[in-house]
């Protein structure tokens, strides 16, 4: 497996197969499975799916608002590529908007 990067969402808990699945559906079906993975007591509480539940929500407006140009389209094809690396355990790093929501303090 990889080496955990200093900083990581994690909170150094394992991540479980369940953790890696709410992460996968947050990406295909964003915003909608990222709202309501905070919305739930018992996943809200897991530092990887917050962390990814957060960053699909982001990637969804962007999706939403971008539709219109036809851009909205690529992103969501990047966010199932996310949502497929998440699935396989991996802590992924969207420019920009991964440093926003650590400096926010979302995740």
């Amino acid at each position: 497996m990889a080496e955990e990067m200093v900083g990581t969402p994690t909170g150094g808990e394992e991540i479980t197969q369940d953790d890696k699945l709410w992460a996968l559906l947050s990406y295909i079906f964003c915003p909608l499975v990222g709202i309501i993975a905070l919305l739930l007591e018992d996943k809200k509480n897991r530092p990887f799916i917050k962390y990814n539940a957060v960053l699909s929500i982001i990637l969804g407006i962007l999706i939403i608002v971008l539709s219109g140009v036809c851009i909205g389209v690529l992103v969501w094809f990047y966010a199932i590529y996310l949502g497929i690396k998440s699935y396989q355990g991996e802590v992924v790093e969207v420019p920009v908007l991964s440093d926003f929501v650590r400096n926010q303090g979302w995740a």
